[in-house]
């Protein structure tokens, strides 16, 4: 099983150049730390920040510096800062080619849950509302499982939802699975981890075509 750090380099390899990319709070964020070698691409964080580059080594923090999480973060050169309204307008403009968010639970037809756990403390929905209302391009890092083995991939989602019919792809510590017309597909395997295993750890349904390949670095 992949770590989140593994998680996050996978989903690096879906970044294109000259992209413009929104991270998540979560997994997400440790994108930035695995860019491949030869591509630009420009990290927007919806507190205001365009330009972020990886996070910054221990004690070369700026608290000044933070992404929407609130984590420090690195800026560079030709990074910029600007308000709110001016990263929501980007955002609502669908100036973002590629949004990668974190989620508690996705659903086979796309949805996505990833702000609320009823009866827990929750400071909002932030701009998770905005990103999945107007991206395109939708990616989750998310854990297949949650910490008493239950699948976090389901046929309905039981948490308020963020979005409905947004998401197109899925990275978890198993798989990489498509949201097709006729649910998740079946796309990669992490390396060492079994189709049979996939399948026991999915409450969803699986479209599994052919051999399924191991997934690369």
């Amino acid at each position: 099983m992949l770590t989140k750090e593994q998680i996050a380099k996978r989903i690096s390899k879906e970044l294109k150049d000259r992209y413009y990319v929104n991270l998540g709070i979560g997994i997400p964020t440790l994108v930035a730390n695995y860019v491949p070698d030869g591509i630009n691409v420009e990290f927007q964080s919806e507190n205001g920040v365009l330009g972020m580059g990886p996070f910054p080594f221990q004690g070369e923090e700026d608290a000044d510096i933070i992404n929407a999480g609130k984590q420090t973060i690195t800026i560079l050169p030709g990074g910029s800062f600007f308000d709110s309204a001016f990263s929501f307008g980007m955002i609502r403009g669908q100036k973002v080619d590629l949004t990668i968010l974190g989620a508690m639970e996705v659903s086979e037809n796309g949805d996505i849950a990833n702000w609320k756990i009823p009866g827990k403390m929750v400071k909002g929905m932030g701009g998770a509302m905005d990103l999945v209302a107007s991206a395109e391009n939708i990616i989750v890092a998310m854990m297949h499982v949650n910490k008493a083995g239950e699948s976090k991939i389901l046929k309905k989602c039981t948490l308020p939802l963020t979005g409905v019919n947004c998401v197109k792809r899925v990275v978890t510590e198993l798989a990489v699975l498509d949201i097709t017309p006729k649910g998740f597909k079946l796309v990669e395997r992490a390396p060492g981890v079994s189709v049979e295993h996939i399948v026991q750890s999915t409450e969803a349904d699986l479209i599994i075509e052919g051999e399924i390949p191991e997934m690369q670095f």
